[in-house]
């Protein structure tokens, strides 16, 4: 699948044709750096876009070089609210229309929105954020920000045994390298690998993540608590290469 490059913001992404309302990866054009951008304190998500705005403007990057979005839902939806006339997503989807963030009629921001297992918020909200800025000197290798997946509905729906468990983190780590080599990436740039579940994956943390990781294992997991944001999807993972994470807010 051939990259899209978003001029305005100094990135390029992997479309998703529509398919879901965000782009399946971006990562920072050559001599461009993604920075990786974690709320101190979570914010409704309408709110957030206004925070992201100030906090580019304060660092002289126009509101394009926004690259991702991560979000935190009060609940995971039915596969039926998930898009549509009426749902979330078409409300997110508006409104980043309305700020002229769309590319050739695609989405290029990358997201991953997942609902927490415990003192879910009430609502939907910002969690982090990434955007490019120019690079520093001798900055050779690539930064970039793979969108989260929960494992395809397919394989093995409504099912949480550890075997079935295994075969879904499987999946989802099949679609991690998918996206991964889409953006020309490599797995020892990776510097961070989050993995949303609420349930216990030790049995085949080694074999199904860490092992396929290869380089970038050293880094460990961190998990989160979470349910994936669809209701019949048990386990999300998400990826990124960067070099700069910072707290804002």
């Amino acid at each position: 699948m051939s990259l899209i490059e978003q001029r305005g913001g100094h990135y390029l992404f992997v479309p998703n044709g529509g398919k879901t309302p965000y782009s399946c990866g971006a990562i920072a054009a050559p001599g461009y750096e993604v920075v990786h951008a974690t709320l101190r304190r979570s914010i409704p998500w309408r709110e957030g876009f206004s925070l992201i705005e100030r906090h580019l403007a304060s660092v002289g990057q126009p509101l394009a070089a926004l690259c991702a979005i991560e979000l935190r839902a009060a609940k995971p939806y039915r596969p039926d609210q998930w898009m549509g006339p009426g749902t979330f997503n078409q409300e997110y989807i508006g409104l980043l229309k309305s700020l002229d963030l769309y590319v050739d009629r695609e989405n290029p921001v990358a997201r991953t929105n997942v609902s927490p297992g415990l003192d879910p918020p009430v609502e939907q909200v910002l969690f982090a954020f990434s955007y490019t800025v120019p690079a520093g000197d001798g900055h050779a290798s690539p930064t970039f920000v793979v969108a989260g997946s929960a494992e395809a509905p397919e394989v093995r729906r409504g099912e949480t045994s550890q075997d079935a468990l295994r075969e879904k983190t499987r999946n989802v780590m099949a679609t991690m390298q998918s996206r991964l080599a889409a953006l020309g990436g490599r797995w020892e740039d990776v510097t961070a690998v989050d993995v949303y579940t609420v349930h216990d994956f030790s049995s085949f943390l080694e074999a199904e993540i860490l092992r396929p990781l290869g380089p970038a294992a050293r880094h460990g997991v961190h998990w989160y608590y979470s349910r994936p944001p669809i209701d019949d999807r048990e386990i999300e993972i998400d990826v990124r290469g960067v070099r700069q994470e910072i707290q804002v807010g």
